[in-house]
């Protein structure tokens, strides 16, 4: 079988492996697409040579179908269809309160462990959401970063009627506003880049460059004054966070969806003048994951927008030299088994 792997100093290799069977509560899965996340670039960048386990393979945003069953695994079957919650959280302890998905010994699989960029990948049995028949594989490989955004919204409590702003229309930005969106939220999305906006604009929501227009008084013009009940900070550059605070109305809230690695300067006396509300949003749990495959097998809202291009495996680093040379594009997709 085919793998990739990181090699550090932004080389990627392809390698021939062999299969190994699922241990005891492990499945192998045939991966059909995964996807390529942020994360994933900060990792060929070498952003995070101090915690990935080089050389490795990465990835987590993937779909595929079950190929073997290890032993003790009930539930599933050879030939399901389906994606990985990427989320090892047999580290938790009471002091966590429950919150698993945010554990203080959270693994991160696909960063601190093997990921998907292969044909075949083991993982636990626990890890698996089963998709529905017709969940289409290409669309499916959206699941985790809709999960995401299905989670920040979840969190904001947005309402209907109310106004969302996003701040960021990359690709976490845009499927936040597509989720804001059908929950029946008016949405305005704040980007520079004019290929983004565009497709923002593409997927029918609303779109302004505040380089080129105040965005403050856009919104004051959309809302009679009252501006946004939601801000969705995604872009993590400090023009956004100058902005959320005075973009935000009276009570708003601001989801901090963005990381943000170092302390940045942030308003808080817009905070005690409008009694805002600062929301964190770290990756997803399991309701918000079976949200993500409804609406990815719905489609309604038309995701395969979003994937801007979809290459062989056996691409994987003119894949990632080519994001860096055109950064605008949205989701691209490795084409597995190629």
């Amino acid at each position: 079988m085919k793998a990739t792997r990181y090699e550090g100093n932004k080389t990627f290799n392809v390698i021939e492996k062999d299969l190994e069977a699922p241990v005891k509560g492990d499945v192998r899965i045939k991966v059909a697409y995964s996807g390529v996340c942020g994360t994933d670039v900060h990792i060929y960048h070498g952003m995070m040579d101090k915690r990935v386990n080089i050389p490795i393979t990465i990835g987590h945003e993937m779909s595929g179908t079950i190929d073997a069953l290890g032993e003790n695994v009930i539930g599933y079957e050879v030939g399901d269809k389906v994606v990985v919650r990427p989320l090892d959280d047999r580290g938790v302890k009471p002091s966590d309160k429950g919150f698993n998905h945010i554990c203080e010994d959270l693994k991160f699989i696909g960063i601190d462990s093997p990921g998907s960029m292969q044909q075949y990948w083991n993982v636990p049995a626990f890890t698996l959401h089963k998709l529905r028949t017709a969940t289409d594989l290409k669309l499916a490989a959206l699941i985790e970063p809709l999960s995401v955004a299905v989670h920040d919204v979840r969190l904001s409590e947005l309402k209907p009627g109310e106004t969302a702003v996003i701040l960021g229309g990359g690709p976490i930005g845009l499927l936040v506003a597509m989720v804001a969106k059908d929950t029946g939220a008016n949405v305005i999305v704040s980007e520079v880049n004019p290929v983004r906006i565009a497709k923002a604009k593409d997927l029918g929501l609303d779109a302004v460059n505040p380089v080129k227009m105040d965005l403050i008084q856009y919104v004051k013009e959309k809302t009679e004054g009252r501006l946004a009940d939601v801000v969705f900070e995604v872009a993590g550059v400090q023009p956004a966070l100058d902005i959320m605070t005075e973009v935000a109305g009276i009570r708003g809230r601001i989801v901090m969806v963005a990381i943000h690695g170092e302390k940045k300067n942030v308003d808080l006396f817009k905070f005690f003048w409008k009694e805002l509300k600062l929301i964190g949003a770290r990756v997803y749990e399991k309701e918000d994951y079976e949200k993500s495959i409804q609406l990815i097998t719905d489609n309604e809202l038309h995701f395969e927008k979003l994937i801007t291009d979809i290459q062989p495996l056996t691409k994987i680093q003119e894949v990632f030299e080519n994001i860096d040379k055109k950064p605008d594009g949205l989701k691209i997709l490795m084409d597995c088994q190629q």
